[in-house]
């Protein structure tokens, strides 16, 4: 058995058994190993990004961690923008990199880069095996370092030698002996804020997103009088008809700071101290009033389900105590497409049990009330910011989740950053819809240059923001990848094809023109 094999097998016994891949040349002896080793599905992948970012989506859905397989330093390279959005998510990934062997390294050939270097910014655990003997053992190291809590990005860089030698077998992974859990004290200390009376804001991310944690926030809301809210974006959040629907705290500063200028106190759970995305000229980084102070229950990756529990349970919060919500009323729309009816087209469209994958930056911002409505599914966002995320997350989602079906929605300047994903949805038949919002600019990058101040923009700013000249064909794009596609451009027309797609049980695209 060589070092590849060995690493496989050891990967398949820690239950890592999907690997997203780009190979290249000096990872030829780990693809035969996949080749040969029973139990690990490989899904190709035409982008690195588009396999970085499934492994994220994998992990978000399946709740244990995915590996990848990535060619060398550029290859990384080109899939670290989606692991910086995994990583902000606290997904946890398995990178296998191929290195040169390790007695060509030192000639300088044209890949030879600084791996390490690459990995550290967006990897908790980096390790290169320095010989056969020892990759079943980094191997092990690796899974463990990404399940562990909170769950992390590992890589184990892989020297062409170190692959093809011989090993000694197949590692055991060690167990977790911490469990996630959380402080008694955080609980108390938010009890005794929570029972002052004074404007408080129960903040949400992570695992109190949940239905039982967003169950348990409105019971102490219930008893308490405090508002609940999650942070801006998040790695997954349970939503729907029956569960406990809340807003969050929105992406435009001028739209935050009036919400939030109430609050004396903000208890966190999970989330982040409200912060803008960005700086801007003559506005608070800040998000929170002035005098306004944070009290942190759970960090992320501890039992904020526990935590939460615990905190209703000082308050004397029982289920009865859970005031009713009234939902927006949501029909299916018709006549011109406009933001408010794309928001009711989606909202009747989602399935029950669904995956939405939401990376509408601005068209989407108004979504999350009339989807409050919808059937019952599980929301996914960028929580990073780097853009080209929804497609591949929607592959990994989908391949960890067969039995449920996935909704994508995406901007047109985002989506072309891992178009890529569409072949890989066609050659896996993954059921995936992907909504490409096609306004034929980056929208986004039109208001942040309005937000910053930087004046009115000439011909040459306008060319660096807008999609056209020639306009993006979607449908042409799509169906070149082995994806069924379609325009639409009136809310009857989205409805159908919303429909049609979602039953189709395969990957179809459909572009609403904006």
């Amino acid at each position: 058995m060589n070092g590849a094999e060995s690493l496989v097998r050891t990967l398949v016994k820690g239950g890592v058994d999907v690997c997203f891949t780009n190979p290249g040349t000096s990872e030829m002896h780990f693809v035969a190993a996949l080749d040969r080793v029973e139990g690990m599905r490989c899904v190709l992948g035409l982008f690195e990004g588009v396999v970085t970012g499934a492994a994220d989506g994998y992990y978000r859905m399946k709740g244990t961690p995915a590996s990848t397989l990535l060619h060398l330093g550029p290859g990384l390279a080109n899939g670290l923008a989606n692991l910086h959005n995994a990583k902000k998510a606290a997904s946890g990934i398995v990178n296998i990199v191929g290195q040169h062997a390790t007695y060509h390294i030192d000639y300088n050939a044209p890949l030879t880069s600084d791996i390490e270097g690459l990995a550290r910014p967006m990897s908790a655990w980096v390790r290169t095996s320095p010989d056969a003997k020892s990759v079943a053992r980094d191997g092990a190291a690796a899974i463990a370092a990404a399940k562990s809590s909170p769950a992390q990005i590992a890589t184990l860089i892989l020297p062409a030698d170190t692959a093809w030698n011989e090993a000694d077998g197949v590692a055991d992974v060690p167990e977790d002996s911490q469990r996630p859990t959380y402080s008694p004290h955080a609980v108390e200390a938010a009890a005794r804020v929570l029972r002052s009376g004074e404007p408080t804001l129960l903040l949400l991310s992570g695992a109190a997103l949940t239905e039982h944690g967003l169950a348990l926030a409105q019971r102490i809301a219930g008893k308490t009088g405090c508002k609940v809210m999650g942070q801006t974006y998040n790695a997954r959040m349970a939503r729907g008809q029956g569960r406990y629907w809340i807003e969050r705290i929105p992406y435009v500063v001028d739209a935050a700071l009036p919400i939030l200028k109430q609050f004396r106190h903000i208890v966190l759970v999970e989330a982040m101290d409200p912060v803008a995305f960005f700086a801007y000229p003559d506005k608070p980084s800040l998000l929170k009033p002035e005098g306004c102070e944070a009290h942190r229950v759970t960090e992320i990756g501890e039992n904020s389900v526990a935590a939460l529990e615990a905190l209703a349970g000082a308050l004397g919060a029982k289920a009865s105590d859970a005031a009713p919500q009234k939902l927006v009323d949501i029909a299916k729309p018709t006549g011109a497409l406009t933001l408010d009816n794309i928001a009711q087209a989606i909202a009747m469209a989602i399935p029950e049990n669904g995956i939405v994958i939401d990376e509408s930056i601005t068209t989407g911002r108004g979504f999350f009330p009339p989807t409050a409505a919808a059937a019952p599914h599980d929301w996914l966002q960028n929580l990073g910011g780097s853009i080209g995320f929804s497609p591949p997350v929607a592959v990994g989602a989908a391949v960890a989740c067969p039995d449920r079906k996935v909704l994508c929605m995406v901007g047109d300047g985002s989506a072309m950053y891992t178009v890529q994903a569409l072949w890989t949805q066609a050659r896996e038949n993954l059921d995936v819809t992907t909504v490409v919002f096609a306004n034929r600019k980056y929208q986004i990058l039109r208001g942040e240059f309005d937000g910053v101040g930087a004046g009115k923009p000439g011909q040459r700013a306008e060319d660096m923001l807008t999609l056209d000249r020639p306009d993006l064909d979607w449908v042409a794009l799509a169906k070149g990848m082995g994806v069924p596609a379609k325009n639409v451009s009136t809310a009857d027309e989205f409805n159908a094809a919303l429909a049609a797609g979602l039953a189709s049980g395969g990957p179809n695209l459909i572009a609403v023109q904006m």
